[in-house]
């Protein structure tokens, strides 16, 4: 039994090789698929993700399957991922190739049409990461893009910017002040 669990049935070097392989073919499909498929998984994305790793089983382990095979398989993929997140932080280039750039879907209050469709995101959407980080509706977004990673990201426009923590500060100090002046006011 313990044999059967410890012998790698295949070199170690093919299945390296097999699993740095099957990360770059799922990195490119992913890349290919857009930023919506990362922005928010809905459940048919949930059923790819599950079935694609079923899918992709075999390519990384082969005829092997045993304990020790899998745990090289496992530890590649963790050293390749940490490689290519340290690549990626390093190069600039080489992240807007392989994350691409972000994309504007509301611009000065309206929505992107032709970006929305080409990123397959739907109006509800967006509509409800907008309602999410600002309260409010599009019209009172300044920017919104949809980032290579998946976040939307909104820029209010100036009246609905939310406060800063200077605009906090300057109202505490002016809340002093009329303290300060009704205190007075009783004294008299």
């Amino acid at each position: 039994m313990w044999h059967d669990m410890m012998t790698i049935e295949i070199p170690v070097v093919e299945k390296i090789l097999r699993t740095v392989l099957v990360y770059a073919v799922i990195i490119v499909l992913f890349r290919l698929s857009g930023k919506r498929g990362l922005a928010s998984m809905n459940t048919f994305d949930f059923v790819v993700v599950f079935l694609l790793s079923n899918v992709v089983q075999n390519a990384i382990i082969g005829n092997d399957y045993s304990l020790l095979g899998g745990a090289v398989g496992a530890a590649t993929l963790v050293t390749v991922n940490a490689l290519v997140n340290r690549w990626l932080a390093a190069d600039r280039r080489a992240a807007r190739v392989l994350e691409g750039d972000p994309t504007t879907v509301i611009e000065d209050g309206r929505v992107v049409r032709r970006a929305m469709r080409r990123l397959g995101l739907r109006a509800g959407e967006l509509q409800q990461a907008v309602r999410v980080q600002t309260g409010g509706g599009v019209e009172g977004v300044e920017r919104g893009s949809l980032e290579p990673d998946g976040r939307l990201l909104i820029v209010p426009k100036p009246p609905n910017a939310q406060a800063t923590r200077a605009d906090i500060d300057r109202l505490a100090q002016r809340l002093t002040a009329i303290e300060e002046l009704l205190r007075g006011t009783d004294r008299r």
